[in-house]
């Protein structure tokens, strides 16, 4: 049974930092895809992120490049999200996802990872 449990996320003020960490278990981490999406009240899931398998090339959406960072630790079986300069815009409660295999000009598109975690909720206040 695959489980992915993000932790990390809380109450911040805008400018500062969170790192928010994603637990797999159940399937062979280093293997997979690893996407961060992130979804605020009223609007639609938005992809933030994701870090490839093998070589741990990332890649970030523009609202976020130059303050957030990913990684992963296939020893531990966990992936980060490193948030710094946090923005009131960067409120949302933030997903990982994972997959095996993304065409490299879909790995942004939520449909395409097939397991996810419960997500856990970032407030950045003003």
């Amino acid at each position: 049974q695959v489980q992915l449990v993000e932790s990390g996320g809380g109450l911040v003020q805008a400018g500062g930092s969170l790192r928010l960490s994603c637990a797999a278990s159940g399937l062979s981490f280093s293997t997979y895809f690893l996407g961060w999406f992130r979804q605020a009240p009223g609007k639609e899931r938005e992809f933030v992120g994701y870090i490839t398998r093998g070589t741990g090339s990332t890649y970030l959406a523009d609202s976020v490049k130059g303050r957030f960072t990913i990684s992963r630790d296939n020893a531990k079986n966990t992936g980060y999200l490193q948030m710094n300069s946090l923005k009131p815009e960067d409120t949302a409660v933030y997903y990982c996802a994972a997959e095996t295999n993304i065409d490299a000009n879909r790995r942004s598109e939520a449909k395409k990872y097939r397991y996810w975690g419960q997500g856990t909720q970032v407030t950045v206040s003003s």
